[in-house]
């Protein structure tokens, strides 16, 4: 017998369209049309700006043969350009490829030529080492200059050279306010390329969908509770999961985005204080920046601000120093193969009435799915088994759902890989506890997290291994009261060799972004088992006792 309720009753244009971003600002520029959407510096950009300035962009893009499937990579700070790429480049079907400013120009490099950049917008900031990733590349994108008007006089890092053949501006006033931009063929579409830190080798590139973005701005808005016209201040760099998808999200509320080029504590709280900041994001670097400010950079300010944080669960004393100074502090967690958090540690208020003991245990717990994500539990790997949830028994932490990436670009093994058994493998080792909160034990994949930057001890490990005198190492993490964590190594040199920490610290910073550099360099026999092979849990209980 046939479905009535399918009978005569088909998806159209009328009923169906595909789920997108983009829509949420077309809105939001009807509806609130002179609202302030971007404050940066002294400028102040309406939402009827913003949209327009964002059409312009398409138009631009699309005039010089952009299209569906090309990439546009952007090397910009939290300033308004990246926010108009994150609404200009979908809109003619692009992808936004968002390059982390604090990488090297061999990473850079590698990320141009594997997403096969069409046009590269570069901050000024960043020219030194666009150049130098330009010279190594195979690919030539049409390079445009983005020269920040706003950029302030004390600023810790000057400009660098024009490197490209177009102005920003000029580019964008080559475009049309009245631009006809395209919904995407379908949500499955790729909106923007996401690349990881690399753990074993190049980055992996993650491919996000329209239906992802759309859905995850959704959830961010509910998760963070953000109120009609929230206003952000951009402390988490948006190069990171096109900032965990909040320049998408703020347009479901007609929000206002506050730029910040860097994190600085007197910013931070002028910001806050000046223009009734609502919501940030940010590592514990951040939240350390804030309660240890001098006294004279602090502003008082009558709103509770809430501070989203997916590092590792914050302390106590500094919950309690964020509370002091105003700040409420939502604990999340996610991946880049998630869209940024889908994990959040929802608090019950009964809890706050436990004794100190069991309410921090409850808040060391990375938490429960977003309402976006369709499943999350810890595994067995190997059997694809539920583990108990008896808050013991360690598993692989795996997601299911719409939020979670499209794939790896160009890496049909390592996506499998990831997807095997119909659950995204996130290398995360958990548990499960009785009431279905999961929380994190151990990292599979050696990532450190410092300041919110993944480091992979395998690509620190490959540039000791390069000093002529060191024979073996192993980089682990160390607990650090600012970045979270930092990577420290071990070093064992070769017989007759020699060395200093200085030495190996300075061979280092040649061949690593800065922040990857070890903190520490202890010169010690390394534990390895029977077979060779490193005993990394050992290493990381001699830099838990150092």
């Amino acid at each position: 017998m046939s479905n009535p309720y399918e009978q005569d009753l088909d998806r159209q244009g009328a009923n169906h369209q595909p789920l997108t971003p983009l829509t949420y600002m077309e809105r939001a520029a009807k509806v609130y049309p002179d609202h302030v959407a971007i404050i940066h510096g002294g400028r102040r950009v309406s939402y009827r700006e913003f949209w327009e300035r964002s059409l312009r962009l398409a138009s631009a893009l699309a005039a010089h043969g952009i299209g569906k499937g090309d990439t546009v990579s952007v090397m910009l700070s939290n300033t308004p350009p990246m926010l108009e790429a994150h609404f200009g480049v979908p809109m003619v079907k692009a992808v936004l490829h968002s390059l982390n400013t604090r990488l090297d120009a061999a990473i850079v490099a590698f990320q141009l030529d594997h997403a096969d950049s069409k046009i590269l917008i570069v901050d000024r900031e960043f020219s030194g080492v666009v150049a130098e990733a330009l010279k190594l590349a195979r690919v030539k994108p049409l390079v445009i200059d983005f020269d920040d008007p706003e950029y302030a006089a004390d600023a810790p890092y000057p400009k660098g050279e024009r490197i490209g053949t177009v102005d920003y501006e000029d580019f964008m006033a080559s475009g049309e306010p009245g631009h006809r931009w395209s919904m995407p063929d379908d949500e499955w579409d790729a909106i923007s390329l996401n690349y990881t830190s690399g753990t074993t080798g190049n980055p992996k590139g993650v491919v996000y969908h329209h239906r992802g973005a759309a859905l995850m701005a959704y959830a961010n808005t509910i998760h963070a509770g953000m109120g009609k016209h929230a206003v952000y201040l951009w402390t988490l760099p948006m190069f990171h999961c096109n900032g965990w998808c909040f320049p998408w999200t703020l347009a479901v509320q007609a929000g206002t985005h506050v730029c910040l080029r860097w994190v600085r504590a007197k910013s931070m709280y002028d910001a806050i204080a000046d223009h009734g900041v609502t919501h940030l994001c940010g590592a514990p670097i951040v939240m350390a920046t804030l309660i240890n400010a001098a006294e004279s950079d602090k502003r008082i300010f009558p709103q509770t601000v809430t501070f989203n944080t997916a590092a590792a669960p914050p302390p106590e004393a500094v919950l309690a120093g964020m509370a002091d100074a105003g700040f409420a502090v939502t604990h999340l967690y996610g991946l880049t193969e998630t869209y940024g958090p889908a994990v959040v540690n929802e608090w019950h208020s009964g809890w706050d009435a436990l004794d100190k003991d069991p309410r921090t245990a409850k808040k060391a717990r990375q938490g429960v799915r977003y309402a976006a994500l369709e499943g999350l539990t810890v595994m067995d790997p190997e059997t694809m088994t539920e583990t108990p949830a008896d808050g013991e028994t360690i598993g692989e932490v795996m997601f299911r759902g719409n939020i979670v990436m499209k794939g790896y670009l160009k890496n049909k093994p390592a996506t499998d890989e990831a997807f095997a058994g119909g659950w995204f493998h996130s290398g995360d080792l958990g548990v499960m506890h009785p009431d279905g909160y999961i929380q994190l034990k151990d990292r599979s994949k050696d990532i450190i997290i410092s300041g919110g930057e993944n480091i992979s001890s395998i690509e620190v490990e490959d540039a000791l291994y390069k000093h002529p005198a060191v024979a073996s190492c192993g980089v682990v993490a160390r607990a650090d009261e600012k970045w979270g964590e930092v990577p420290v190594a071990y070093v064992e040199l070769k017989p007759g060799g020699s060395a200093t920490e200085a030495e190996i610290m300075e061979h280092c910073r040649g061949l690593l972004a800065r922040f990857k550099v070890p903190k520490a360099v202890i010169f010690a026999e390394i534990p390895k088992t029977s077979t060779g092979k490193i005993q990394k849990f050992v290493l990381r209980q001699m830099a838990k006792e150092s």
